[in-house]
């Protein structure tokens, strides 16, 4: 796996944006954890849109949960995915090693570089 000091290999960012009050953010904490064990090399990150509203801002969380994945501050995927584990795993498992350009908004971009250089080891 990725080495986390590495900016030729950075690691892949997971992040979940949900709420405490979301009771379906509530059921994807241990599928979440179980991820997070099973890709040792990424980096995963459980963000509240409320307790950390200033790292979401501008973007607004309308579903729970939203994941944002990412790359070296790069954004490769967000978007609402359903606490099922294996749609979570595959996923996560087609974001590795991905390097092509993104077509996600600038906003989105932007939370992505946000999230890694505040949530990245080292």
């Amino acid at each position: 796996m990725s080495n986390p000091k590495d900016p030729l290999n950075p690691p892949l960012l997971v992040a979940c944006l949900c709420a405490q009050w979301c009771g379906t953010c509530t059921d994807y904490v241990p599928l979440f954890d179980r991820l997070q064990a099973e890709f040792s090399g990424a980096v995963f990150r459980w963000i509240d849109i409320e307790d950390e509203s200033e790292l979401v801002d501008p973007i607004e969380v309308e579903s729970f949960p939203t994941i944002l994945i990412a790359t070296g501050g790069q954004a490769r995927f967000f978007g609402t995915v359903t606490p099922h584990l294996e749609t979570l795993r595959r996923l996560v498992q087609s974001q590795l090693g991905e390097t092509g350009p993104s077509r996600l908004s600038a906003e989105v971009q932007a939370l992505a570089t946000r999230v890694c250089a505040e949530g990245l080891p080292g």
